[in-house]
């Protein structure tokens, strides 16, 4: 992915994902909260969202839209995580 530039700055989205690597990582612990579950399908669901790859843009995008707005409160992990989880469901109804 080229860099994003902005009145004379360059960002590259390894420094993106570094900048924005502890809201992730709520994002993956309120997924894996969310789909804890005694029936193991549903583990193994959650286990392939967090771990299955990907630039995760779809969150990512969430929290760099809060941030650029001036949110200041924690509820745009939870919203980035629905949001994945949304992808998540057309990707597996696409599949049935």
């Amino acid at each position: 992915m080229q860099g994003l530039t902005s009145a004379g700055y360059t960002m590259d989205f390894k420094t993106i994902q570094a900048l924005t690597a502890d809201d992730m990582a709520k994002v993956n612990e309120t997924i894996q909260a969310q789909l804890n579950s005694d029936v193991s399908l549903i583990n193994q669901l959650g286990f392939y969202i967090v771990s299955g790859g990907g630039k995760r843009l779809r969150p990512l995008l969430a929290i760099l839209s809060a941030r650029a707005l001036g949110y200041q409160g924690t509820g745009h992990t939870m919203a980035a995580a629905f949001i994945e989880f949304i992808h998540t469901a057309t990707l597996l109804h696409d599949d049935v």
